[in-house]
């Protein structure tokens, strides 16, 4: 018996139970149709343990079948128990990877799968692995304010927080003090570890961090940011969702205030 992830674009499969509620198709053969083009993956997932997992990618989204609905990956957060929503991720990762490596980076030949999660080049022997996008988000504290920001690509009026990729050459940490100087033109001390999160939209890691401001005022840079301020808890604007690990960071900011 196989869980099923399927996926059409940025789009998941459900199944959707009697009672309402939702899982991944499970069975011995795939839930859709099989074109001679269709790569399907074996996957290995630290959250849905003990389960046997393929996933692959469909043409065209599923329409005719009443227990079954097409769902953004984001929105299967809400839908989906958790281990199910974070497997689905990988899935999608995994399935990206796989679009983006067809052929072999060194001498053009094709490259086909070597292990659950490499592929090999079939000339040269070139072996990948799928490649994560590492990114920074912080939480810079200032007395009972925190700041918090609006990107120029976010979709919709939210405020979030100070993010972005890592650089080569340098740390975490480092990364953390240049996003928010070049951001806001503000410096910041006492750089504190919270947490990591995937972030498949399409392959990133998320690395949270806590931050006291240190000086400097706020001076927006225009090309990544559209409005940033301090905000205390009476005065919050609209926040990230709860998938998040920004929305993560604000939540323990809050509850810490009390």
């Amino acid at each position: 018996m196989y869980s099923f992830f399927v996926f059409h674009k940025g789009d998941i499969m459900l199944e959707r139970r009697p009672d309402g509620t939702y899982t991944i198709p499970s069975g011995e053969d795939p839930p859709t149709e099989i074109q001679p083009h269709t790569n399907i993956i074996n996957v290995t997932a630290p959250a849905f343990p003990n389960t046997k997992i393929r996933t692959y990618a469909i043409d065209s989204p599923v329409d005719t079948a009443p227990h079954y609905e097409m769902c953004p990956l984001r929105s299967s957060y809400y839908k989906l128990p958790y281990n199910m929503y974070v497997t689905a991720g990988k899935c999608r990762e995994l399935l990206y990877w796989d679009e983006s490596t067809r052929f072999c980076g060194v001498c053009g030949n094709r490259m086909k799968m070597h292990t659950e999660i490499s592929k090999c080049c079939e000339k040269c022997g070139k072996e990948v692995w799928p490649q994560l996008a590492t990114a920074v988000i912080v939480l810079v504290r200032r007395g009972s304010e925190m700041l918090l920001v609006h990107a120029n690509n976010f979709r919709g009026n939210f405020y979030g927080l100070v993010a972005g990729f890592v650089e080569t050459g340098e740390t975490l940490e480092e990364a953390v003090q240049r996003e928010v100087l070049e951001e806001t033109g503000i410096r910041i001390k006492n750089i504190r570890y919270f947490s990591s999160q995937p972030w498949p939209y399409p392959c990133g890691l998320m690395v949270g961090f806590n931050a006291e401001y240190d000086s400097g005022d706020i001076r927006l840079q225009s090309t990544e940011l559209s409005a940033g301020a301090w905000f205390g808890k009476d005065n919050l604007p609209e926040i990230p969702e709860k998938l998040s690990i920004a929305r993560q960071l604000i939540d323990n900011f809050l509850l810490n205030l009390e």
